[in-house]
């Protein structure tokens, strides 16, 4: 059985980030944007865009 991938979703608001990562969780993808602006807001801002755009441009698309 292969391991299960992080995949960019179509349920996108801007480049499936979260919504790939809510489908990997199985919640659903506003609980997981909720918490990403959250934690990005909390952490300064840097941390969390930079995260999501080395997400947004390493993962694969569905």
């Amino acid at each position: 059985m292969e391991p299960k991938k992080i995949k960019l979703s179509s349920d996108k608001k801007m480049s499936g980030v979260c919504g790939g990562l809510a489908e990997y969780m199985n919640v659903d993808a506003t609980i997981v944007r909720l918490l990403y602006v959250f934690l990005t807001f909390f952490t300064g801002f840097f941390p969390g865009i930079i995260l999501y755009v080395v997400a947004a441009l390493i993962a694969p698309k569905e």
